[in-house]
């Protein structure tokens, strides 16, 4: 037990909180933007695994990671693309359009890798690049903080960042107010002109942008190649954890990292020599008791409204 608690309050467990938090934290960015725009995304786990594929193809064959992450962004944006126009346009329910997407982009992504590689369910045979690692001048050098703030990922800063990029979007931009508008009263949106389902389609497609960032870091940053179903449920993990922030960007932020905290901590559970399967269950366990809470939050916040 005393190593456990040695590993919880040290500087690589921290270190490994924002780590694991990236794409948890991007898909749960992208998810609130949808949200804020009256229209639920279920199909961030889909569109992660779109992303995370495509990120490893294009870089395999362009050689360059940077191209990659165009290939998994682009990837997302246009699974997004695909979700709008059948809800949007066609009219199809919008969960049943996400689960679509997430069970096409399970089984399609296997397909796909090996109609390109031969491989069933990993690219090991692909040559795809990884983005980099970024030593940070001066913050390396200080004690506790130089540990846990430098040395990640590119994505991992670009995540952090993101979060501020999306609250200044929502906050203050007329795209942004035109988004809250949407998703507050779309009927009075519509009746000063603007077009309900152009914004909304632009929320989606910025959903797909970031939830594919998430994804691109599965596989060019967390891992160094793609497996099947490798996004593990983060997908839903971030949709939960959009719905634990109360849909604001800090609360979305904060959500992200303790569900980050958990998968984490996940890990470190394996020196106590617990089953396997039983710590992989943590951080979705975790995700129903932030869910739960949040259902009760809202509960009690809406009998007060009434009442």
């Amino acid at each position: 037990m005393d190593n456990f608690w040695g590993v919880i309050f040290s500087t690589d467990f921290a270190f490994s909180v924002l780590r694991v938090t990236t794409p948890i934290l991007f898909a749960a960015l992208g998810a609130l933007i949808s949200n804020k725009a009256g229209i639920i995304n279920i199909g961030m786990e889909g569109t992660m695994l779109t992303g995370a594929l495509a990120g490893v193809i294009v870089s395999a064959y362009t050689g360059s990671a940077w191209i990659g992450l165009l290939g998994a962004m682009a990837s997302g944006i246009a699974i997004s693309a695909v979700l709008a126009y059948f809800t949007l346009k066609i009219k199809t329910h919008i969960i049943l359009g996400g689960i679509a997407i997430n069970m096409f982009a399970s089984g399609g992504t296997v397909f796909i890798l090996y109609l390109i590689s031969g491989d069933k369910g990993t690219s090991t045979s692909l040559q795809s690049k990884v983005l980099p690692n970024v030593h940070i001048p001066l913050l390396q050098d200080i004690p506790v903080l130089g540990p846990i703030l430098s040395g990640h990922n590119v994505l991992t800063y670009l995540s952090l960042l993101a979060v501020a990029g999306v609250y200044y979007l929502l906050k203050r931009t007329p795209l942004g107010l035109q988004i809250r508008s949407v998703g507050e009263n779309p009927q009075a949106a519509q009746s000063v002109g603007i077009s309900v389902t152009r914004i909304q389609t632009i929320a989606l497609l910025l959903s797909g942008f970031f939830a594919s960032l998430g994804g691109a870091f599965m596989s060019m940053g967390y891992l160094s190649l793609f497996t099947r179903d490798m996004t593990a449920g983060r997908g839903w993990i971030a949709i939960a954890a959009e719905a634990l922030g109360g849909g604001s960007t800090v609360g979305t932020f904060v959500a992200s990292l303790i569900f980050g905290a958990t998968n984490a901590m996940s890990n470190a559970l394996q020196i106590l020599k617990i089953p396997a399967e039983l710590i992989g269950t943590f951080p979705y366990a975790a995700t129903v008791v932030g869910l739960l809470v949040y259902a009760i939050a809202e509960t009690r916040r809406r009998k007060k409204k009434n009442g």
